[in-house]
């Protein structure tokens, strides 16, 4: 069952979602050669829980850490750890907070200092396949609209699209109804609705849509071990349309008016 907020709820979320969007540009910044993915979930942890939030990730059905930190050909929940960011790497940083008992949740992917073209691409697609899909999110669109959005635009640069893992709803859980897979078909679905919120996150590998898990039980990785890029933002449905909640500065796309 898909669980709409009202307006009360969706501002408490509003919280949330500035909360880790602080979080997640402090981790952005901090990203260079040298500093372990173990370092960077330690300060995430500590801005969080300094801000009267809890890490929403850590011991999320037994989760260790704060933050997923996923290196080159790791999708997602990659573990933090004594591994040091190397030139040329990239980075996904995927985090949540749960302030006030509801959660925001986001992630990004970071070159780590002078990064092939190939590589930025991907980020750079990635990033485009998430405001694609963002400007689908009005009433009366559907959530094929949305996968079809970043299926569409990563398709067209050749791009495979992770399957395996998809977007959700949120709210007083991470994990909510429904779904929303970034794959799909325009006008099938489920019909969205004012007051929905989603957390919408494209994951575009450079080859194979094919993922395995590593040993440790959580590490996605890409079949081929090409690389991956992961982004994410938490998305309220409004009667004006989207509004993302995990944005700072950043400037949102211009939505598109379609209400049919």
């Amino acid at each position: 069952m898909i669980i709409g907020k009202s307006k009360r709820e969706i501002e408490k979320m509003r919280a949330a979602g500035r909360l880790v969007a602080q979080v997640r540009e402090s981790l952005r910044r901090m990203v260079r050669p040298g500093v372990t993915t173990l370092e960077l979930d330690a300060a995430a942890e500590k801005m969080i829980r300094d801000a009267g939030a809890l890490p929403t990730f850590k011991g999320y059905h037994g989760f260790p850490f704060s933050i997923c930190a996923s290196v080159n050909e790791q999708v997602v929940h990659g573990f933090p750890s004594a591994y040091a960011l190397k030139e040329g790497d990239i980075f996904s940083i995927d985090c949540g907070v749960t302030l006030a008992g509801y959660v925001g949740d986001t992630a990004t992917t970071v070159p780590v200092g002078r990064v092939s073209e190939d590589r930025l691409k991907l980020i750079r697609v990635a990033e485009e396949c998430l405001e694609r899909a963002i400007r689908q999110c009005w009433p009366g669109k559907y959530l094929g609209d949305i996968g079809w959005a970043v299926q569409s635009h990563a398709e067209a640069h050749g791009y495979g699209i992770v399957r395996d893992y998809v977007g959700h709803g949120i709210g007083r859980k991470m994990h909510e109804d429904p779904q929303i897979p970034n794959y799909g078909k325009p006008g099938t679905g489920v019909r969205i609705r004012a007051g929905y919120v989603f957390a919408i996150e494209p994951m575009i590998n450079v080859g194979t849509h094919r993922t395995k898990t590593l040993a440790d039980g959580w590490t996605v990785v890409t079949l081929d071990g090409q690389p991956s890029a992961h982004v994410e933002h938490t998305v309220a449905i409004t009667e004006e349309g989207p509004e993302v909640l995990t944005l700072l500065a950043e400037s949102m796309p211009e939505a598109e008016a379609v209400n049919a």
